[in-house]
């Protein structure tokens, strides 16, 4: 079986930093995902929700803001609760950023951008900078 989820949107919302009871790193966030579209027909957008933990919550906090274009890999996650107002059972359907990257360049971004260009949670659960697009090929 497969989860994976890879995603490139725009940020609907400043992303905050907030800590759990443990003092664990999270932040929350949506990003708004054009859907493709025929010719002749208005172009529409999925609001996705984005859950990113540690570092990489830090990474995205500090680097991106409302309408900074992010590329995002990671995996779907949902979750039951019940419905404060009405009782009843509900399922939230999010992503889980395993991996985040800027995908404008910082001339073409409104925003600044400081210095690294991804972060990346390797399998064994540290993360890492990868590096700049200075030295690739292409």
């Amino acid at each position: 079986m497969f989860n994976l989820v890879v995603l490139t949107g725009r940020l609907t919302a400043d992303p905050e930093l907030r800590y759990t009871s443990g003092n664990i790193p999270v932040t929350s966030f949506s990003i708004a995902v054009n859907r493709r579209y025929k010719a002749g027909e208005e172009s529409q957008a999925d609001f996705i929700n984005i859950v990113a933990w540690r570092q990489t919550a830090e990474f995205v906090t500090k680097y991106f803001q409302k309408g900074s274009l992010i590329g995002i890999e990671g995996s779907i996650q949902t979750r039951r609760y019940v419905d404060k107002d009405t009782g009843k059972n509900r399922t939230a359907f999010e992503v889980i950023a395993n991996n985040v990257q800027f995908v404008e360049s910082k001339r073409d971004s409104a925003a600044p951008v400081a210095e690294p260009a991804a972060f990346s949670n390797n399998i064994d659960g540290d993360f890492s900078e990868i590096a700049g697009d200075d030295d690739l090929p292409f």
